[in-house]
């Protein structure tokens, strides 16, 4: 550890900083920083930039790493001219942040030189062009000039070769995604994606008009299924910026929401495996056996999904011993039927046929595109957040992190059914171990332009959020990295040598959620508008249906 801060230090500026290392770089010395982290195997988590343009007529760019050995984040800063925004691309020693780069370019307008796919990943192919969403200057009541019809090229077949899509909208599908099949006869051998098709304004929207303690209920509403992790990120991600300590009691009920979390995702992914390869009574038996975490949840909190208790400073509710006595007879329920579901999972040929070898992801690539979650878990790469960086009440549970070697479908199958047990451990650990005390404490002020950022494990993998503090009593940036942004990616190796017939099981199988990665603003095309919908303008859309 010694030598490899040594080494980044003879380059760069060094500032260690309790669990962070913050290296403050010129922008030519990026890629000799990337290099000297990527050899000490850290992990790339996201690059996002922030606009300080009114300020000093700069954009920052943040480069966020792991190393999980020494639970250490690496955050590389640079500055660069916010009038004309360049700087070498990492993709070359960094694949996993191709997208990251793209996006980058699209909200903010930096260009990354020599990238090997600069088209554009967020704004629509009709977004006007020099117009970059998430800068501070950004004019809501502007009629921007369209300057061109840009359309995003997407990749052509060669001779022989054949386009399948799958999508925007596909059966198997529940949001719109384009999945381009390039395919020989019945063997894909590339791939291309089009996605981001609903554009939601949430990093914006809390950037400019929401203050700390309304966020939670908005960043809770990031992802469909698994939207308390994201609440329980930002909340951390602001409780670590302002020094609040939240009580002992309110970290243990938000480990147990995670985990019921992580029940009923598995268990619904479980189902929709099954559902795409056609065995619907075993689509129909998982559904069933999560309804009772779902009432569960709704008996707790009042809401069957969207549980609302997530605030800066702990929770907003308490859990009861009658609701304890209520888990333990859940847990018991869920438990019995969950292992008769994987012994006739495990016993059926026609699903082994269906999974076994087919989506394979090796060690090294997961390791390339730093995936995530059971992806990267059934790949053999040992990473679970829970215990690689604690969080929440997790420091003080003991549990295993199930590992596969195979890479295929088969091992993502094993890998999630035995985190349902696993949840179900923790769970029974937490009732009996749920420390007396106070659910919240109260916040009186935030100082602004501090940063901090926040991992959570999320049921489809590593989820990470990133706040910096501001002036008005809200964040002066917020960004969110959701664990479906970068298991995507990994995407054109599972494809590449399948068959037509299992692509949607192979994009099934990363858990893939669509809503997670749409983040952003609303274009009127009709009279160039463009719009950041306020708190009052939500309130009204719901009110009307």
């Amino acid at each position: 550890m010694n030598d490899f801060y040594q080494q980044i230090a003879s380059v760069a500026k060094v500032e260690p900083l309790e669990e962070n290392l913050i290296v403050f770089a010129e922008p030519g010395q990026i890629k000799e920083i990337v290099n000297i982290v990527k050899i000490q195997n850290a992990r790339f988590v996201h690059l996002t930039a922030i606009d300080f343009s009114e300020k000093k007529n700069k954009i920052e760019l943040n480069y966020f790493f792991l190393l999980l050995k020494d639970k250490l984040n690496i955050i590389l800063k640079t500055e660069l001219d916010s009038t004309n925004p360049i700087i070498s691309s990492i993709s070359e020693i960094i694949p996993g942040a191709i997208w990251a780069e793209r996006e980058c370019k699209d909200l903010f307008g930096v260009n990354f030189e020599g990238h090997p796919d600069p088209r554009r990943l967020v704004l629509a192919d009709d977004w006007p062009d020099n117009i970059y969403p998430l800068r501070k200057n950004f004019s809501y009541n502007s009629k921007p000039k369209v300057k061109s019809e840009t359309t995003v090229e997407l990749k052509k077949p060669g001779e022989g070769k054949t386009v399948i899509p799958i999508g925007p909208f596909y059966p198997s599908l529940e949001e719109p995604a384009y999945f381009r099949l390039i395919v020989e006869g019945e063997e894909i051998v590339d791939f291309d994606y089009r996605g981001f098709y609903v554009h939601r304004g949430i990093e914006k929207l809390a950037e400019s008009a929401l203050n700390y303690q309304q966020i939670p209920f908005l960043a809770e509403r990031i992802c469909g299924i698994c939207g308390f992790v994201h609440s329980t990120a930002y909340c951390q991600a602001v409780e670590k910026a302002g020094g609040i300590e939240i009580p002992e009691r309110a970290k243990y009920i938000r480990t147990i929401f995670l985990e019921l979390e992580r029940l009923h995702s598995h268990l619904l992914w479980v189902g929709l495996a099954a559902h795409i390869v056609g065995f619907d009574t075993l689509f129909m038996q998982a559904w069933r056996i999560r309804e009772p975490v779902m009432y569960l949840c709704e008996l707790i909190t009042g809401n069957r999904k969207t549980y609302g208790i997530n605030i800066v400073g702990g929770v907003t509710i308490d859990v009861l011993p009658k609701h304890l006595e209520d888990m333990k007879e859940v847990l018991n329920q869920i438990e019995k039927e969950a292992r008769e579901i994987r012994e006739i999972i495990l016993e059926d040929e026609v699903l082994q046929l269906r999974f076994k070898d087919v989506g394979r992801l090796t060690e090294d690539d997961a390791m390339k595109y730093f995936v995530g979650g059971p992806v990267a878990r059934a790949s053999g790469v040992e990473i679970d957040i829970r215990a690689n960086f604690p969080y929440a009440a997790y420091s003080n549970i003991d549990f295993r992190i199930p590992l596969r070697k195979e890479g295929d479908v088969w091992a993502r199958t094993l890998v999630r059914l035995e985190e349902i047990f696993i949840s179900i451990g923790i769970l029974r650990t937490i009732i009996n171990s749920l420390p007396e005390g106070n659910t919240s404490t109260k916040v009186v002020k935030i100082e602004p332009w501090r940063e901090a950022i926040s991992y959570v494990e999320a049921p489809r993998g590593q989820l990470f959020h990133y706040v910096m503090t501001g002036p008005e009593g809200r964040p002066y940036r917020w960004s969110v990295r959701a664990p479906s942004y970068q298991n995507y990616q990994a995407l054109s190796v599972l494809l590449k040598g399948g068959s037509i017939a299992d692509a949607p099981l192979i994009i099934a199988s990363i858990d893939p959620c669509f809503s997670c990665t749409e983040r952003f603003e609303v274009l009127d095309r009709k009279n160039k508008k463009v719009d950041i919908y306020t708190a009052k303008d939500l309130r009204k859309c719901l009110e009307a249906n």
